[in-house]
């Protein structure tokens, strides 16, 4: 007799730092110069902490419904009828400017490595090596969702080892110093505040809450779990990602980062042949998963959203409407990547912070009186208020930073 084996909770926490860990590291030690290392690993535990929170609130209003019941049907059900379109413009903007980032990452990672080759370099223009990259990786979400889940799970493994293989070259020569140095200015922690959105969206990967439920069934525990384990390994990714990089490049020299910053900061960092070698590979399967993981989303809810068949042609209209703006925006302005992440979690701040804190407090109020539910998010009554503050500080501080250019928040005045 066949015996059906529950999912592990390492198989969910690989789903769920799988989903984090990404292309998005390459804008965090540029995000993160203002306010130096000390600062950097504070921000990180505090958006860990917050964040966790958030996945935990999703988590307690789905177990209320029916394992594959999606995000969409929780904030429907839980919210207004505006709120359900401001949500679902949040998360197709957040996709949308997503792309655009991998667009462009992706032409900077191979015009850069080609250029660098030590024998016989080529000199291929940006704009070009982001429409093949486009090209290349459109066509394969356009084939089928079970082409992007192969190729996913191959450049996925090729991602942690080579970002595994990177990183412990250079801890084995960093700069102590570097980490701790003064500059000469000591208010770091007011930079802390534009650094925000940067980390919420690379420990952001709530719209798979659901798809745990429907993963795991009605068991709160055991997803809590995954969920931990999974926000832990990332966290101590990233940890090990901004040591061996602020390691590696003294404050000072982010004064001067170039226009193309994810070359920028593969070309500061001095390192032997191999090791340069694998951080490049690594930011090219860092930026082709997510650029995979992001438009295969996309994909979907522009399907949905416009009810398009799944033909050969539906798919083809589709893959249009999901890849063509992005490409275009990125060839065109090819110097947005740092920029379009913080966006994205200006807008990821209302649909995974936000939006799940109300979604609780309401779905608690609708509910209230019932018999004892058997999962109850951290924090009790007051934390979705706080996770709500946290939210608008971090969009208020990007608003104050790239719309209304405050000088108190400028990276180094």
């Amino acid at each position: 007799m066949k015996v059906n084996k529950s999912p592990t909770v390492l198989g969910g926490a690989m789903i769920a730092a799988g989903t984090m860990i990404g292309a998005g590291m390459l804008s965090l030690p540029i995000a993160s110069a203002g306010m130096w290392f000390g600062w950097t690993v504070l921000i990180m535990l505090i958006t860990v902490l917050f964040l966790y929170m958030t996945a935990e609130q999703i988590l307690e209003v789905n177990l209320g419904y029916d394992p594959g019941s999606s995000f969409d049907t929780l904030v429907k059900n839980n919210l207004s009828g505006i709120w359900r379109i401001i949500n679902g413009f949040s998360v197709a903007f957040v996709l949308y400017i997503l792309l655009y980032a991998y667009v462009v990452g992706s032409g900077s990672v191979i015009s850069d490595t080609l250029r660098n080759l030590e024998n016989n370099p080529i000199d291929i223009p940006r704009y070009l090596s982001s429409l093949i990259f486009a090209i290349v990786f459109t066509a394969i979400v356009w084939w089928s969702t079970k082409a992007v889940d192969r190729i996913s799970t191959i450049l996925m493994i090729g991602m942690f080892i080579t970002l595994f293989a990177a990183v412990t070259g250079l801890l084995g020569q960093i700069e102590v110093a570097y980490l701790f140095e003064p500059t000469g200015e000591s208010n770091y922690a007011i930079y802390a505040f534009a650094s925000l959105p940067f980390f919420l969206t690379s420990f952001c990967f709530h719209a798979s809450v659901p798809s745990f439920v429907k993963y795991y069934g009605i068991n709160g525990q055991k997803i809590r779990k995954a969920i931990i384990w999974g926000m832990i390994i990332t966290f101590v990714f990233y940890l090990c990602w901004m040591i061996a990089i602020m390691g590696s490049i003294d404050r000072v020299t982010f004064l001067n980062i170039g226009e193309d910053q994810v070359a920028w900061l593969l070309n500061q960092v001095k390192a032997n042949q191999t090791i340069q070698l694998a951080l490049r590979f690594f930011a090219f399967f860092a930026v082709v998963t997510s650029f995979l993981g992001a438009g295969l989303g996309l994909f979907d809810y522009i399907a949905d959203l416009f009810k398009i068949g799944d033909s050969a042609k539906g798919r083809f209209l589709t893959a249009i409407i999901t890849f063509l703006p992005p490409t275009i925006l990125g060839m065109i302005f090819p110097n947005g990547f740092v920029l379009a992440i913080g966006f994205a979690g200006l807008f990821a701040a209302i649909w995974s912070v936000i939006v799940p804190a109300m979604m609780v407090i309401n779905y608690r109020k609708r509910h209230k009186g019932e018999e004892k539910v058997s999962f109850r998010a951290f924090g009790g009554k007051i934390m979705p208020y706080i996770i709500i503050a946290y939210g608008l500080i971090a969009i208020i501080s990007h608003l104050l930073v790239e719309v209304f250019n405050v000088e108190a928040l400028n990276f180094f005045k």
